[in-house]
């Protein structure tokens, strides 16, 4: 046990700190060289106009000059096109959609002029518009009209051996519409998961600074009462000074265990124990305690909760109030269950009395549905009072123990 709970603490703190620079500083996917397809992967298949290519230099071609203008023209907007399709933002654009009407019309102009070769050009074409239109709605209203003008183009120029032009567009358009939405698709779930996982790391964080808070700051108030009181003590009653001095030592041994079970996560407060540590905190600092308990039986997480409120408002009791009286009050029904503490002093120094403390408690309860409320009692002095459902019936009565 020696020296091994700070050591855990501030493990998990630099690991904690280490994750979350990790998460900030990532380098995007593609600076990690884990690049998915790109206008690159789309090139390839410009080979398919070889065909129209050997046409012209065959000499077959009517009006080879102005055919070949076109299959320039056609190339440079099937590059255009393909890698403005890989940036959501410009595949999106007008632009590109302008472009994408321009390359149809070419392509349709080349193949009803040409015919023969030239009606590959239709699948380099499909691969255009696949690659910019990956959504299901607008693919249903452009590929079945697309495919049926390529249906009847290659069928007027070629006959029924054109069969597989026609196959090959559709396919070219709904393969590669596809393949890229499941790609970006991908992409995105990602990124959503390393977010989730920095904000997992962040919640952690803030977690374990809050169990820091309320633990660390209870029972260093509590060894500080102590040892003001063995300096008092010490001059004329040495035997009652090495017993408080043994009761700093038992508090020290079990905030470690609180810390060590902080840090793991799975600490559950016991209310019962809670109460007697405030009762006898309070009683050391010369606060005359009153603890009352009625009610219903309580879950273990609606404990760990109020035993959370407890401390806090035990240790700014001690800290802050100068009270002379405190009373904490737990009741309720099947349905709800109250904690109330109440003391006659002055309050917390801090505007509004809800330090930082307060506000993390008010958080936590609230998360699990309940309430938490702190501010000047009706007939002066400081209260907190916290509200939390009840998720058992099982009934637990109990007389004032204080």
């Amino acid at each position: 046990m020696k020296g091994t709970g700070m050591k855990d603490v501030w493990e998990v703190w630099t690991g904690a700190a280490k994750e979350r620079t990790r998460g900030r500083a990532r380098p995007a996917r593609g600076e990690r060289g884990e690049r998915g397809p790109s206008g690159l992967s789309l090139l390839p298949w410009l080979l398919m106009g070889l065909g129209a290519l050997s046409h012209l230099l065959g000499g077959e071609a009517p009006n080879p000059w102005l055919g070949g203008l076109g299959l320039l023209a056609f190339n440079t907007l099937y590059i255009a096109i393909v890698f403005r399709a890989f940036d959501r933002r410009r595949r999106e654009s007008p632009a590109t959609w302008g472009l994408l009407l321009a390359l149809g019309a070419l392509t349709f102009a080349l193949a009803i002029g040409y015919g023969r070769e030239w009606l590959l050009l239709f699948p380099l074409l499909g691969l255009a518009v696949g690659a910019v239109v990956r959504g299901k709605e607008r693919l249903r209203f452009i590929v079945f009209p697309l495919v049926a003008a390529v249906g009847v183009v290659t069928f007027w120029r070629d006959g029924w051996d054109s069969f597989g032009v026609v196959y090959g567009t559709f396919i070219s358009v709904m393969v590669t519409a596809a393949i890229l939405a499941l790609d970006e698709t991908v992409r995105e779930l990602r990124e959503t998961r390393e977010e989730l996982a920095r904000s997992a790391v962040e919640k952690e964080r803030l977690r374990f600074s809050r169990d820091l808070h309320d633990l660390l700051g209870h029972t260093l108030s509590v060894i500080v009462v102590k040892s003001e009181l063995v300096r008092r003590l010490a001059p004329r009653d040495l035997d009652a000074a090495l017993g408080q001095v043994a009761d700093i030592e038992s508090v020290g041994r079990q905030a470690l265990t609180e810390i060590r079970e902080a840090v793991t996560g799975y600490r559950e407060g016991s209310l019962a124990t809670e109460l007697d540590r405030a009762r006898d905190a309070l009683s050391t600092a010369g606060i005359e305690p009153v603890v009352r308990r009625s009610g219903p039986l309580l879950e273990p997480a609606t404990e760990a909760l109020l035993s959370w409120v407890v401390r806090e408002s035990a240790t700014n009791a001690i800290r802050h109030s100068g009270a002379a009286h405190c009373e904490i009050t737990l009741s309720g029904t099947a349905e709800r269950v109250r904690l109330t503490v109440t003391d006659d002093g002055r309050g917390p120094t801090e505007p509004g009395g809800t330090g930082s403390g307060l506000r993390g408690l008010r958080e936590r309860l609230a998360a699990a549905g309940g309430t938490l409320d702190s501010g000047p009692a009706p007939r002066g002095g400081f209260r907190v009072t916290a509200e939390l459902p009840v998720e058992t019936s099982v009934q637990h009565r109990g007389e004032p123990t204080g």
